[in-house]
């Protein structure tokens, strides 16, 4: 079955980066977008990026754009998120997730999740 894990998570001072990592099993990998959701705390699902499966297109929210950079090796079924610059805003839980298609139809869809990893940005 289908199974993503993230992992590289932690707390980091504002300004920081952190490089998370998503391993993906269970499907073909390089034929899916995959994109990275986050919740904060006391707050619904945001959807933070995606990546094409074929091109390795690359999309962005507004809030992260220019700081985050989202990245796959199909080689090694793993998905990435580079987060630089990381204010207290950004604390949240980071999820990787699975399109059901190669090129995202709409950005924030999917049909597969994983547990999260925990980023907390603070002094």
């Amino acid at each position: 079955q289908v199974q993503l894990v993230e992992s590289g998570g932690g707390l980091v001072q504002p300004g920081g980066s952190l490089r998370l990592s998503c391993a993906a099993s269970g499907f073909s990998f390089s034929t899916y977008a995959m994109s990275w959701v986050r919740q904060a705390p006391g707050k619904g699902l945001e959807w933070v990026a995606a990546i094409n499966s074929g091109d390795g297109s690359t999309y962005y929210a507004d809030s992260v754009q220019g700081r985050f950079t989202i990245s796959r090796d199909n080689a090694k079924n793993t998905l990435y998120l580079q987060m630089n610059s990381l204010t207290p805003g950004d604390t949240a839980v980071y999820f990787c997730a699975k399109s059901p298609h190669p090129v995202p139809v709409r950005l924030d869809e999917y049909d597969y999740r994983g547990q999260g990893t925990q980023v907390t940005v603070s002094s």
